[in-house]
């Protein structure tokens, strides 16, 4: 359940204007900007980045059980201890595995995903590159995306607040309306539903 009411917000109606504004290409229903879906540009450049910040230095996450070494954005695909990424390279891995694989999984476990609204396909592309695409693909959020439910798939996706066993106040600020500097999922989710 959420700690807050999620709502809208003039910043997140403005970062969605700003990708709607960027040239894009449809292909299959689907728009892309410089190859990338608008949804994945939208939730890596508003949610994604911002929240997870971008360390260029492999670290080892010791909040994740197993701990796992981690890069960039929160990647953990094919990172060792040692390893150091440019920013360039965290944006290129960041675009490619979100387009490549966490997305694809959510079309597939979702009918409709591509036409559903951007604000609402860029909160789940978010909360299953934080939690996983199988998490995100068996959540409650899904469930009331499947049924174009937008209000309460975005309000749903906001229970993904806990880690380690225990609420964090980052993950809740993260999930719901954000804070000074960054976007929360849910406030950018409905803010995209007019």
């Amino acid at each position: 359940m959420p700690i807050n009411t999620i709502r809208q917000s003039g910043r997140a109606k403005g970062a969605i204007a700003a990708i709607m504004a960027m040239v894009a290409v449809v292909v299959s229903g689907v728009r892309y900007i410089n190859g990338t879906p608008d949804d994945v540009v939208l939730a890596s450049e508003y949610l994604v980045n911002p929240w997870e910040g971008e360390i260029l230095k492999a670290y080892l996450d010791r909040v994740a059980y197993p701990p796992i070494w981690t890069i960039c954005a929160g990647d953990t695909q094919n990172v060792h201890a040692g390893m150091v990424e440019t920013p360039k390279g965290c944006d290129a891995r960041l675009q490619r595995r979100m387009t490549k694989e966490f997305r694809p999984a959510l079309v597939k476990c979702i009918a409709g995903f591509n036409k559903a609204p951007i604000s609402w396909r860029a909160m789940m592309d978010s909360l299953a590159w934080n939690i996983g695409s199988a998490a995100a693909c068996n959540s409650r959020a899904a469930a009331f995306g499947i049924k174009q439910m937008w209000v309460a798939s975005c309000n749903a996706a906001t229970a993904f607040n806990r880690a380690g066993g225990r609420v964090v106040i980052g993950l809740v600020k993260r999930r719901e309306n954000g804070d000074a500097t960054r976007i929360g999922e849910g406030e950018l989710c409905v803010s995209g539903l007019d």
